[in-house]
């Protein structure tokens, strides 16, 4: 299973065990014609939120789109449908992590009225929504990244008709999953489609 894997994966990174694997030789020759990803991984650009890495996954396992705070635009939205729909990804990660810089700058925006400049402004002004969100909820700050993973899923899924309807009719799954700088884990936020109790999305 899609999410399983992952889950795996993460938990021997976070014990300092991975097993770095398809990540030889064969493995290069062998996906030279093409790939098959399991999974699509919407994350952060922050350069400690590595998907391979923190999920301990190889060449072709994952589709990766990393973005300033994983905001939404056409590019991205084109390359999760690509995902899902030529390379016949099943599942779909929206990865956000703690102490995220887009979502503090957002914070700051709300609350402060603290303003950037150039196309940082453009990310931040994507980020803001969820904030503003997260308040009208009653929520803290410490719930805003959170919060800020669960819009961007909902985004996902409002703005491609095509990812909305391969999720009703069970062929792919979208998650979203907060990680923890400190200690490199990956826990579940939210989730939409198919995935059973004991946390397994369908492959």
């Amino acid at each position: 299973m899609a999410f399983e894997s992952l889950l795996s994966g993460n938990e021997r990174f976070v014990a300092g065990a991975p097993e770095h694997p398809n990540q030889d030789a064969a493995r290069r020759r062998e996906l030279a014609p093409g790939q098959d990803p399991f999974a699509v991984v919407l994350g952060c650009s922050d350069s400690r939120l590595a998907a391979e890495i923190i999920f301990d996954q190889g060449l072709g396992d994952l589709f990766v789109v990393r973005t300033a705070g994983h905001v939404v635009g056409a590019e991205v939205l084109g390359s999760v449908e690509y995902a899902t729909s030529v390379l016949g990804a099943r599942l779909v990660v929206v990865l956000g992590h703690d102490s995220c810089g887009a979502v503090a700058a957002a914070r700051g925006t709300v609350e402060d009225g603290l303003s950037v400049g150039g196309f940082v402004r453009d990310v931040v002004e994507r980020v803001t929504p969820s904030i503003l969100a997260a308040r009208a909820a009653g929520l803290t700050a410490d719930h805003d990244v959170d919060e800020h993973i669960r819009q961007t899923v909902d985004l996902l899924l409002d703005r491609s008709r095509l990812l909305s309807q391969q999720v009703e009719e069970g062929e792919v799954a979208v998650v979203g999953l907060g990680y923890q700088l400190a200690d490199g884990s990956a826990r579940l936020v939210t989730s939409r489609g198919h995935i059973t109790a004991g946390g397994q999305a369908g492959s």
